[in-house]
């Protein structure tokens, strides 16, 4: 499968680019998750989206990129990663980190990246070289753990 990146800030997303990426979040952490959460929290207004489409261009994977201190005072982080159930299995959340990663330090340089990743997919991000800080917490009801990146 080839997958095709794109990122843009929040203010160059199309009203239908931004639909996409909305319905893949609900997809995903409302719906197949059973979590209802407030998912407009703020900070996509800050962010950089990135999108990943197939060859047909619908979009199978998305991150969000958010500068230092905009979820963690002294870090960068990436958030909301997902993938869409029909893509999983095929390499397609490995490709997205790697260019999730890649772009936080084009964008923003080199700086430690934090992200609140659901416990079940620690082994997932050690990976990519992030550690676990030890601190479990449970955010909308699903057991999560804070990961750096040095």
């Amino acid at each position: 499968m080839t997958i095709t990146f794109a990122c843009l800030p929040f203010d160059q997303l199309s009203p239908h680019t931004l639909y996409e990426i909305l319905a893949l979040r609900q997809e995903v952490f409302v719906v197949e998750q059973n979590c209802p959460y407030q998912d407009c929290d703020g900070k996509d207004l800050q962010s950089w989206h990135l999108m990943g489409r197939d060859e047909a261009g619908k979009l199978i994977c998305y991150t969000r990129l958010l500068p230092e201190g905009v979820s963690y005072p002294g870090y960068t982080s990436i958030g909301r990663v997902v993938s869409s159930p029909s893509v999983r299995g095929l390499g397609t959340g490995k490709a997205l980190m790697d260019k999730s990663i890649q772009l936080c330090r084009q964008l923003f340089g080199n700086q430690p990246i934090k992200i609140g990743a659901q416990t079940y997919l620690l082994k997932f991000y050690e990976g990519f070289g992030f550690q676990s800080t030890g601190e479990e917490y449970l955010e909308d009801g699903i057991p999560h753990t804070k990961m750096v990146l040095k």
